[in-house]
């Protein structure tokens, strides 16, 4: 049986004398090279902001640049396979990733590195595509998504926090700019598999052309991505709707967006069909994928506010902790695999372990944020929290894809799942949670600095707030702040609880059978009440 899988699953793109049993592996190697790459990596952003003139906030625009580049390629993704050869593709993607690597630690000018990095998504989700695509059938020879998904969610979310990891380690030990150089070496490695090992190969012997795509509304769709993450991320520096500039992006955001529409409606071959929209439960899945970015976005905003303002730890310390995710994606990885593609049950119960997740990690962080605290501590709360987004991320794909069976249009169903998965849940979770945090930041420090005088320190007959530590004078003002964004985190933190809990509760719900078919026979009150009246007579 094992002989006749092999035979099965050939990969006539490499030459006759490469060993078999080896050929997947380095397309293995090849994809983790190029999940590795970006136009601007997170765990250096602290060293770029020290070594040059670029804000955090134009550094999260460049970062959005390259996500949005991701999203927006999906329904290309399909056509390319079919109209370039697997040698055309990898060595195209390595080289423009190279050479926006190279561009990206040279120059400081945000117009050039906003295309630059949105490029460089592209390149890599091309890059990604092809290679997992090839070696599919070895990992599924059935093709079972519920297998696939959650072993491409492995390379996906280890290369996500093994990148920053790595990309800190490299900033601290010698400079940001080689793990660029690092990074051209590795795309080299791929051009050179791809010259020596590899041979032209396309899976269509007569090419699918590119005629007839919609690539202005394509380019439309980027233009409005990136307006919208000017909105979230410069938002909350500049207040929001009282600045005139964001007035202006916001209207014309509006008139893009309708002039989007229009396009998607008349076109005759449209860049995303809005009859994706038609298809049962995708609503539904967009709704509940938003939600859970939502929550998981306070790993990129609260998380750091706390391990950098309260705790005052340098970037490579805080990406290290955060490897402790890991073993949590790895868990919830395997829980997705056995249920999906193993035990095959439904999906509502593995949407409350997801959720139910999120809530113990905000438990966790609820209760232990504390400067007391050994970062040990946090150790578990942060597996909890990479075991939620392996869940999520998995069994959400894989409902999309039993939701949209036919291809073409599950390659566009992708590209609005990520817009909302991958960019624009984590651009407004960013918006969202510097605003609340401001705002409670503010509120706080007016309740507790009645407590501070400039000549007597703390004013200990009238203390007390349990969170708050008393100090020698020397220090209040500083403590007092640390102390009161603690308070801060807390109640935002406090805030996911109720709504991970929830959710949690809710699908628990929903997998119960009978309020899941007879949630929408529930009748009118009046009619409920009638009812009632006539059984008591």
């Amino acid at each position: 049986m094992e002989n006749q899988k092999a035979l099965s699953f050939l990969m006539p793109m490499f030459r006759e004398w490469v060993p078999k049993r080896i050929q997947p592996w380095i397309y293995i190697a090849q994809v983790i090279c190029i999940q590795f790459s970006c136009g601007v990596y997170l765990g250096a952003m602290e060293a770029v902001r020290g070594t040059t003139n670029l804000q955090l906030e134009e550094l999260l625009m460049l970062l959005y640049a390259g996500l949005a580049g991701m999203a927006v390629w999906f329904p290309m993704l399909f056509r390319t396979k079919f109209r370039f050869t697997n040698q055309q593709l990898l060595i195209a993607s390595a080289v423009v990733i190279a050479v926006c690597n190279f561009i990206t630690m040279r120059t400081t000018n945000m117009a050039i590195l906003l295309p630059v990095c949105f490029l460089a998504g592209v390149a890599k989700i091309q890059g990604t595509f092809e290679c997992m695509s090839n070696i599919q059938l070895w990992m599924t020879p059935e093709r079972d998504f519920g297998i696939f998904f959650p072993i491409l969610h492995i390379v996906l979310l280890t290369a996500i926090t093994g990148s920053a990891w790595l990309a800190a380690v490299v900033a601290f030990h010698l400079s940001w700019q080689m793990m660029h150089v690092l990074t051209i070496g590795t795309m080299a490695f791929v051009v050179l598999v791809q010259l020596l090992l590899c041979q032209p190969w396309c899976p269509m012997p007569q090419r699918m052309s590119l005629k007839g795509i919609d690539i202005s509304t394509g380019l439309l769709i980027s233009l409005l991505m990136l307006m919208i993450s000017y909105i979230l991320v410069y938002g909350d520096r500049l207040m929001w709707f009282f600045s005139p500039t964001l007035r202006w992006v916001f209207a014309l955001s509006l008139i893009l967006l309708a002039f989007i529409l229009y396009r998607l409606k008349t076109v005759e071959q449209p860049y995303i069909s809005l009859d994706i929209f038609k298809y049962k439960n995708v609503l539904a899945i967009l709704l509940v994928t938003a939600v859970a970015e939502l929550l998981l976005g306070a790993e990129h905003t609260l998380e750091e506010i706390y391990w950098t303002e309260v705790r005052g730890l340098e970037e490579h310390t805080k990406t290290a902790l955060c490897l402790w995710s890991l073993p949590g994606v790895y868990a919830g990885v395997l829980i997705t695999l056995y249920w999906l593609g193993h035990a095959r049950w439904k999906v509502w119960k593995l949407f409350a372990i997801g959720f139910g997740c999120i809530l113990v990690y905000s438990l966790w962080m609820y209760f232990y944020l504390d400067v007391n605290v050994p970062i040990e501590q946090y150790h578990l709360g942060l597996a909890f929290r990479g075991c939620a987004y392996a869940i999520l991320a998995v069994s959400l794909m894989w409902s999309l894809h039993e939701s949209v069976h036919d291809l073409q249009h599950f390659f566009m169903a992708l590209f609005v799942f990520n817009v909302i998965h991958m960019y624009l849940a984590g651009a407004s979770g960013y918006g969202l949670y510097t605003t609340l945090f401001k705002h409670f930041m503010a509120d706080n420090m007016a309740r507790y600095g009645d407590y501070l005088t400039l000549t007597n320190g703390v004013n200990l007959s009238t203390f007390n707030s349990p969170y708050l530590q008393i100090v020698p004078s020397g220090k209040e003002l500083s403590t007092l702040s640390l102390s009161v964004m603690s308070v801060t985190l807390k109640q935002i933190f406090g805030q996911i609880i109720w709504v991970s809990g929830f959710m949690t509760f809710a699908f628990l719900l929903l997998d119960i059978p009978r309020v899941r078919t007879g949630i929408e026979k529930v009748p009118y009150w009046p009619v409920y009440g009638v009812k009632m009246l006539a059984r008591l007579r």
